[in-house]
């Protein structure tokens, strides 16, 4: 998978080559579908954020709900967006409140770059905790998944009592699923790299970078200590139903861990699945598994 294509390197880039490059990466989940709503009906609802180290940057994210209850965190997958989730945000489960982030290097979020490090994307999401005792429900699709089981072991250790659960949405935590596409290559190559969208560069770096962060947070995984729902679909091409079996066998210290396989769904569960992950989160906000 390291070989990269040379030909038409030498010459002009083609339409072709631009096609092959989008076609790639749309296969890798960068083109999904999205919410019913309009994105629209959240410009009253941004907020911003300005982070200091690691990140230095400005992250911005939508928030609405009952700001009483506990604290839903919606973390996107890669490229993606706040937006994303607009049907969960101008619709919050009843009681809580929710609040979707623009990660680091996607939406308008800042820093223009690229963030490819598990533990910076995970500083942004720590920063949008609850701070006057009410707890937290971390939701992360796709890539967002690591990112927020990232968040669930560092607060094991240090601050356990913020976090009441954790919803893996399709998300792709066994490192031994990674693999990068031949096209991939073509589109971290620096004269291809600079005329592609913010967005789609942030994210073919976000993937290229992703094994390696997962093979360290392995380590990290049996520190989580509270309840999980894991949510994965059997047709899911993008990241693989594998998945549910590597996390069920690392979560081995979580309070409870509820798994829910979706037969014949795909990698896009927060639009057609919605009934299912709003099902998930008044699971995880219970005590108990069922």
């Amino acid at each position: 998978m390291s070989r990269q294509p040379t030909a038409s390197l030498s010459r002009p880039f083609s339409p072709s080559l631009w096609t092959a490059i989008g076609v790639a990466l749309t296969a890798l989940g960068c083109a999904p579908p999205g919410p019913a709503t309009s994105a629209s009906a959240t410009e009253a609802l941004r907020q911003t954020i300005d982070m200091g180290s690691p990140l230095s940057a400005r992250v911005s994210y939508l928030r609405n709900g009952d700001a009483r209850g506990p604290r839903l965190i919606l973390v996107h997958g890669t490229p993606g967006s706040a937006t994303g989730w607009t049907d969960y945000v101008t619709r919050p489960p009843v009681g809580l409140e929710v609040v979707a982030l623009d990660r680091p290097g996607f939406g308008v979020s800042g820093p223009d770059a690229a963030v490819t490090g598990l533990a910076e994307q995970a500083a942004a999401v720590i920063a949008l905790l609850p701070t006057d005792g009410r707890q937290a429900v971390l939701l992360g699709h796709s890539l967002g998944g690591p990112i927020v089981a990232y968040v669930a072991a560092q607060l094991a250790a240090e601050q356990p009592p913020r976090l009441r659960a954790v919803v893996l949405l399709a998300a792709s935590l066994d490192p031994a699923q990674e693999v990068i596409h031949p096209m991939q290559h073509v589109g971290a190559w620096s004269p291809v790299r600079w005329m592609l969208p913010r967005t789609i560069r942030n994210a073919n770096a976000e993937l290229m970078a992703l094994k390696p962060e997962l093979v360290a947070l392995q380590n990290m995984l049996a520190r989580i200590n509270t309840k999980v729902v894991i949510v994965h679909g059997t047709k899911d091409d993008l990241v693989p139903v594998a998945n549910v079996a590597f996390m069920q066998a690392q979560l081995k210290n979580a309070a409870c861990v509820q798994t829910v396989l979706l037969q014949g769904r795909n990698h896009f569960l927060p639009w057609n699945s919605e009934d299912v992950v709003r099902d998930a989160i008044r699971s995880a906000l219970e005590p108990a598994c069922f």
